[in-house]
């Protein structure tokens, strides 16, 4: 198959819904191999037989469970570690369980995953002279912005950044390309349910929409082309970055 992707095997995670599944799916047309894995059986049954995607039921959380896989995988060429959790509060209505939880999901299971692949990784440049490309789950929330009512979120992107410059400048010289990206809000299932648990959806919404410069959510199908750049040959000198797709959230 032709396409930007041809000839890589790409892994993902939450490729179930939002920005994982879309970005699975674009991997996929762009002539990847996709092995795109979601905590959620359902999601992962919804994925069996669309075309160059093996769907696989994978709890990132579980360490054991993500090593076995990665280490039972064949080398990978591209990583997207997309699985994350957005809690609401500030630090005063932040437990030690959110926390915990927060920075496990978001941060730790990216360090698992890449720690268990990245072997592999190193031996498939050795062995084939070909870049091997993370792309790491960022946001403009951390770092970048402050938002309100996002501290333990905001605080675990920000790892993800400092993680991902971590490991671009570690493996710069020896095959590995590792850039996160950071989108703004997306209309996504998890932001849906997100909203949902307002006392007013009708008015969270627009909440949301306001803090947009574009006066609009983005589509998870708008932020998937990033991936696709950023897992393919086109962003070459490219690592060691984060790259925000924000509607004007940063302007």
């Amino acid at each position: 198959m032709s396409g930007r992707l041809a000839g890589k095997t790409a892994f993902v995670t939450a490729a179930g819904q939002g920005i994982g599944h879309a970005s699975a799916l674009a991997m996929a047309r762009e002539g990847a191999k996709v092995i795109a894995t979601d905590v959620n059986p359902k999601l992962v049954d919804a994925m069996k037989g669309v075309p160059n995607v093996d769907a696989r039921v994978l709890d990132v959380l579980d360490d054991g469970a993500v090593r076995a896989m990665l280490g039972g995988l064949p080398p990978l060429d591209v990583m997207f570690n997309c699985a994350g959790y957005v809690h609401h509060g500030t630090v005063l209505e932040c437990t030690p369980k959110d926390w915990d939880f927060s920075f496990n999901l978001n941060v730790r299971s990216m360090y698992v995953a890449i720690q268990a692949a990245l072997p592999k990784m190193l031996d498939h440049h050795k062995a084939t002279g070909r870049w091997v490309s993370i792309v790491n789950m960022a946001s403009v929330a951390g770092s970048i912005k402050g938002i309100p009512n996002r501290f333990v979120y905001g605080a675990s992107k920000a790892a993800v950044v400092g993680l991902t410059k971590a490991v671009a400048a570690d493996f710069v010289q020896k095959g590995i390309r590792c850039n996160c990206i950071a989108p703004g809000t997306v209309d996504t299932p998890s932001l849906g349910e997100r909203i949902g648990a307002f006392a007013d959806p009708v008015e969270a919404r627009k909440m949301f929409v306001a803090r947009q410069q574009m006066g609009r959510l983005a589509k998870a199908e708008e932020i998937a082309p990033v991936v696709v750049f950023l897992a393919s040959d086109e962003s070459a000198f490219a690592t060691g970055n984060c790259y925000s797709v924000d509607g004007g959230m940063t302007i």
